[in-house]
């Protein structure tokens, strides 16, 4: 009996074979299904962490849209006020000249109307643009001429024809300005003596 107990059975050895493949193969397929549901769990999670980031992407543009809405809702307002703005100026201008005393009370109540307009104006953001003696800058200016001058440096802003203005720091209308150049024999008589 001790000879039958040792040797086994060639169908038992057989089937503990099968068993064996067949644990195997389930433990394969285990792996093989833990391993494919880690992965979609994580593309999920990828893809949640994607939505995320958007919708705050999104919140953050609506955000800035918004706040570009409200800072900048005076332009087309302030673009239809600046020719009456000018209107008053040009009107104080001609008006400083007399010397009549009904029109002194005439120009008093038109300086403080514009005074507090542009107080308004300057509460909401409004600066204005007035840049006589500074250099001129294309994003802040439109040259309207250039006039030979030896009393300013080349590039300057002798005049403003007109006022520009900002709002906020968005140029709503440049200063249109004449602009300053070397006079004509200075600049030819530089090059003749460097070429002598």
């Amino acid at each position: 009996m001790s000879e039958e107990q040792t040797t086994q059975r060639p169908e038992d050895e057989a089937a503990a074979q099968d068993n064996a493949q067949v644990e195997g193969r389930q433990e394969e397929a285990g792996d093989d299904a833990l391993a494919a549901a880690r992965a979609e769990a994580e593309q999920y999670k990828e893809e949640v962490l994607r939505a995320r980031a958007d919708l705050e992407n999104a919140r953050r543009r609506h955000e800035r849209e918004l706040d570009g809405a409200r800072r900048y809702a005076l332009e087309s307002f302030l673009q239809e006020l600046l020719p009456v703005i000018d209107s008053l100026e040009l009107g104080l201008a001609a008006v400083s000249e007399t010397e009549n005393a009904e029109v002194e009370k005439f120009r008093e109540g038109t300086e403080l109307t514009l005074k507090m307009l542009l107080g308004l104006l300057e509460k909401y953001g409004v600066t204005p643009i007035y840049p006589v003696g500074e250099k001129f800058n294309p994003e802040l200016h439109q040259a309207m001429s250039m006039q030979e001058t030896a009393d300013a440096e080349p590039g300057t802003v002798l005049t403003v024809v007109q006022k520009g203005y900002k709002l906020h720091d968005r140029v709503v209308r440049p200063a249109m300005v004449i602009v300053a150049k070397a006079p004509q024999d200075q600049g030819k008589g530089g090059q003749l003596d460097e070429q002598a």
